[in-house]
């Protein structure tokens, strides 16, 4: 293979970690859960008000 044709990374590159999971508690997890399942009833319910 020539040097020109190589597919290797310059030694500068930096990867960058796209996402690092936060550590989230139980109770975190529980609330945004809860939140999560009164947005999908009010949109399975037309809403707030019922409507």
């Amino acid at each position: 293979m020539s040097a020109t044709m190589s597919t290797a990374m310059p030694a500068d590159t930096v990867r960058r970690v796209r996402h690092t999971p936060r550590r989230m508690s139980e109770s975190d997890r529980r609330s945004a859960a809860a939140a999560l399942q009164r947005a999908l009833d009010r949109r399975d319910n037309g809403g707030s008000a019922g409507r």
